[in-house]
């Protein structure tokens, strides 16, 4: 029997949803990309899935986006070693899904088409999944409802729950009670988590605390950019070396002026800077701003000599970067809110970050942990800098605790992979 909620989802909710989706993709290019992306969506499945060895059973991996995928990708490696079994991996985003498209773990890359009761019927008709696992967030409600409908085995992995989530908002506490009880396991980052989960009498046997994959993916990358080179060998020599990755223009109105005093007052301190977005005009602007100091960008840095700022002008190469780094900046905590502090973290370097840092679990802990250290303005900033830099023993000491942090979390995705590791066994 179909809960009330379906009705009102489908009947209310769904198509305001639709239109304003439809509304916001005449000015969002992200949007209209997204659209564009899904429409022949059931055709490539169709011949992708005629490519498969349908003897062999399915889990389905579905991310919103790149972020969220990063933290799937150690569960796909495990099961693909451990178990002979088809892998679809599904996007909400476009960002994730182009970005994606050829990754060699998984059998079919594909969109997620738009909710709707059609739409699930035909994907999970065609898909047949043995198990589907929801990273983190990002379930929609008639997917969930067919799933349960043909009796598929859920999980949320890497889930979390905070006391002001907005689903537990009156009305859609209700809703969301009625969609988390059809899950078979909602496996969640922390003990706090599971209780944020529990505010929806979800069954005690349905919820367990398996830890965060996003310490297994930057320790399994870590690894693997220790034995890349950036830069030719001894380069930083005698050298004390400061990453500030992924800034905006918000941190950087605050943190450039105390690293320019800085570098006055410490000539072995070398700054490597990796903008959010480095376009041409980014990098432009950022050599206006340092005008008069001593700059390269990366790309030309066989014509290195001993400049003191490095701005980084190509992507992806963040995290191998913090290898090289005796100290780490980690942005967007002055703007929208801050990005991976794991990623230096697991070399064993003391964190940076500024105040809007509440979006992020690890944060906090590195804060509580001493590792972590906030900044609010510039006085602040130069102050926090000038000590790490002319305290080694004290660098060393915070890096240690940074290092331990990552070490003693590393695991989950093992715990993940035994949770549901009776699926491929049937």
């Amino acid at each position: 029997m179909k809960s009330v909620w379906f009705y009102i989802y489908n009947i209310i909710a769904l198509p305001l949803l639709k239109i304003g989706l439809y509304f916001l993709s005449l000015f969002d290019k992200k949007i209209r990309t997204g659209i564009k992306g899904r429409m022949r969506l059931f055709e490539n499945l169709i011949l992708n899935l005629t490519d498969l060895d349908r003897s062999k059973k399915l889990i389905w991996i579905h991310s919103s986006s790149l972020g969220e995928f990063e933290q799937a990708k150690p569960i796909i490696e495990q099961i693909k070693r451990n178990i002979d079994i088809n892998i679809l991996v599904t996007f909400f985003s476009p960002s994730g899904y182009n970005n994606s498209i050829k990754y060699p773990h998984a059998d079919i890359i594909s969109y997620l088409p738009f909710d709707s009761v059609r739409n699930a019927k035909r994907f999970v008709g065609l898909v047949k999944p043995s198990a589907v696992l929801f990273m983190r967030y990002d379930f929609w409600p008639n997917f969930i409802w067919v799933l349960s409908q043909y009796k598929v085995a859920m999980f949320i992995v890497d889930a979390t729950m905070s006391d002001k989530s907005k689903r537990k908002l009156p009305i859609a506490k209700q809703f969301h009670t009625d969609l988390f009880n059809n899950f078979l396991r909602i496996l969640t980052v922390s003990e706090k988590d599971k209780e944020g989960f529990r505010d929806f009498n979800i069954p005690e046997e349905k919820l367990a605390v398996v830890g965060d994959t996003r310490f297994d993916r930057v320790y399994q990358k870590s690894i693997n950019a220790k034995s890349k080179s950036l830069f030719k060998s001894n380069l930083f020599e005698g050298k004390k070396v400061f990453v500030l990755g992924s800034t905006w223009e918000a941190d950087e109105e605050i943190i450039l002026p105390a690293i320019l005093k800085l570098i006055k007052n410490d000539e072995d301190v070398v700054i490597i800077i990796v903008p959010h977005e480095p376009s041409m005009e980014r990098l432009e602007e950022l050599e206006n701003t340092l005008k008069g100091n001593s700059t390269i960008r990366f790309s030309y840095m066989n014509n290195y000599k001993d400049e003191k700022l490095i701005l980084v002008d190509s992507i992806g190469i963040l995290l191998t970067l913090y290898y090289y780094a005796d100290v780490a900046y980690v942005g967007g905590s002055f703007k929208q809110g801050i990005h991976n502090v794991l990623e230096p973290a697991v070399y064993g370097i003391p964190v940076i970050f500024g105040p809007k840092n509440k979006n992020s679990q690890e944060a906090q802990k590195m804060l509580k942990l001493g590792s972590g250290i906030e900044i609010t303005n510039k006085t602040n900033a130069y102050k926090v800098f000038r000590e790490l830099f002319s305290n080694e023993e004290k660098r060393k000491s915070l890096g240690n605790i940074s290092n331990n942090y990552v070490k003693n979390n590393i695991g989950a995705t093992q715990k993940i992979i035994y949770e549901f590791s009776i699926i491929g066994k049937r």
